[in-house]
């Protein structure tokens, strides 16, 4: 993951260097601003793909096209093949790919591209040029300053001081200046048709074995986050088979915790060369307040898998540039307890996976992208490839849940690669099982007092829903206390085994 960042209207370098300085955490590994009359672009690079020749913003041939680019595109040597014999390739990089895509097919040329991205070009004769992938899996946000100026960059960090709102450009969206804004990508919608069990394990099969390979192509090492749950495991199960020398696997919790417990066995199964950190609770109260800092956000559940996510992370990125992990899962094949409430509506479980994986970039995706680069580390999340997104909407709904298990479907297909006993362990979050959730719920009961949350109202003037939540807007407040900033928050369905959260925020 890079940071990136820009200004239509007065190209200011100084500004520009501000900007990328809230995001130097996303790229340690250079940066450089680029100006001319009317515009100026940044970009913080984490070197992943053409390690030192890939560096950014770059130019096309003429220097007419200048692109700042966030994301990785698995597609990049079968799209430079095709272009090779029209266009001067400089580097070896999947960005400078889709600047001489762009210089062939415009706009249009996202439609080309496979993988997640957040892209920004300019041109100069139309402008400026934006555009997110369906999903959201890399971050952008935009705003206008008092004097007119775009500003946009990857985090809501490098604006709240440069502009008044603060928006999220909208995923699967494309935007070029003076038009109108494009949905040019969709999460496609359930149909749930194919209800052969057999089939539906195959081609669950293949499209994550396919998935996981793309996304061990790199130029630095890649590791897996292994918490010992499903998810994370069976993605693991195919890397290590499909991975040529070590894999490395990395599990945090607290002392004698699930996770830890699990992932150990999970990497002695596996034979991967497996690391865990053993967190305290006074360093995970210590961490909180950096922590929502880095998250941008203050919804309880996320708070809470973000500190897991933090610290493995950082734990990763001691031997690893790029991990992969098992984010998505949930979502697609029905992962959370909360939807036993669906059981006997299969309509109703298909609108509701839909609906929390189109929210995934202000919940899940946005816990990953800022805990992982907060520490220099690319995350990739196989499970949310392209062809997973229409295989899991094509999958009738009583495949993924099923005689009240959830991922039951793809709990077969684990049974390929697994021992039982991890295939058929009980859901637990991420939080739960790594047992920071509980700790995280002690520290609050400690830290605000009955009388203050009676007392405090949260922005809409509702009473708080917990404490935790008290603390986390506490703290949050702080930073990023603005209603538009607020607006931008995703809120979970999940946070507590069982229930169905519903908080004041």
């Amino acid at each position: 993951m890079c940071g990136i960042a820009g200004i239509a209207g007065r190209a200011d370098h100084a500004r520009i260097g501000r900007m990328l300085d809230a995001l130097a955490h996303r790229g340690p590994d250079g940066r450089r601003v680029w100006t001319t009359d009317g515009f100026g672009l940044g970009h913080a690079r984490l070197a992943v793909v053409d390690v030192g020749g890939g560096g950014q913003p770059l130019a096309n041939e003429d220097g007419s096209l200048w692109l700042a680019m966030d994301g990785e595109i698995y597609n990049h040597r079968a799209l430079r093949q095709e272009l090779a014999g029209r266009h001067t390739f400089r580097t070896q990089s999947d960005a400078e790919v889709v600047l001489h895509l762009y210089e062939e097919y415009g706009p249009e040329c996202v439609e080309r591209l496979d993988g997640h991205f957040a892209v920004a070009v300019w041109s100069a004769e139309e402008g400026l040029f934006l555009a997110r992938d369906a999903l959201g899996v890399k971050p952008l946000y935009w705003g206008e300053d008092a004097e007119g100026n775009l500003l946009f960059a990857s985090e809501i960090r490098a604006l709240i001081d440069e502009v008044a709102q603060v928006r999220e450009f909208p995923p699967g969206h494309r935007w070029l200046a003076g038009g109108p804004m494009v949905a040019w990508d969709r999460i496609p919608r359930p149909t749930g048709e194919w209800a052969e069990a057999a089939a539906v394990a195959d081609a669950l099969d293949r499209t994550l074995d396919a998935a996981v390979r793309k996304r061990l192509v790199a130029d630095v090492p890649v590791g897996c986050f292994l918490s010992g749950g499903l998810d994370s495991s069976l993605v693991a199960a195919l890397a290590r088979q499909r991975l040529e020398g070590e894999l490395h696997t990395f599990a945090v919790g607290l002392e004698g915790s699930t996770d830890l417990k699990v992932a150990r066995q999970v990497a002695a199964y596996l034979g991967t060369i497996h690391h865990e950190r053993v967190l305290t609770e006074g360093e995970i109260v210590e961490a909180l307040p950096r922590v929502i800092d880095a998250l941008e956000s203050c919804d309880p559940a996320l708070v809470r898998g973000s500190i897991a996510t933090y610290f493995a992370s950082e734990l990763a990125a001691e031997h690893v540039k790029v991990v992969l992990s098992g984010e998505g899962a949930d979502e697609l094949f029905a992962g959370y307890h909360y939807l036993s409430d669906f059981d006997g509506d299969e309509r109703g479980l298909a609108e509701e996976l839909y609906a929390i994986t189109a929210a995934l970039h202000n919940t899940g995706l946005q816990r990953v992208d800022r805990m992982t680069t907060a520490h220099g580390l690319q995350a990739r999340a196989p499970f949310l490839d392209r062809e997973m997104l229409d295989l899991a909407a094509r999958t009738a709904p009583a495949l993924k849940r099923r005689d009240g298990e959830g991922k039951w479907i793809l709990r077969t297909v684990a049974e390929r690669y697994l021992p039982r006993s991890v295939v058929w362990r009980t859901k637990e979050k991420f939080a739960i099982g790594t047992g920071v959730g509980p700790a995280l719920e002690r520290y609050a009961a400690l830290a605000v007092s009955d009388t203050e949350l009676e007392r405090e109202r949260s922005p809409r003037g509702q009473p708080f829903a917990s404490k935790e939540e008290y603390l986390y807007w506490s703290l949050f407040r702080e930073r990023y206390g603005r209603d538009d900033v607020l607006e931008l928050m995703g809120r979970s369905r999940s946070l507590n085994p069982g229930q169905r959260w519903v908080g004041a925020l």
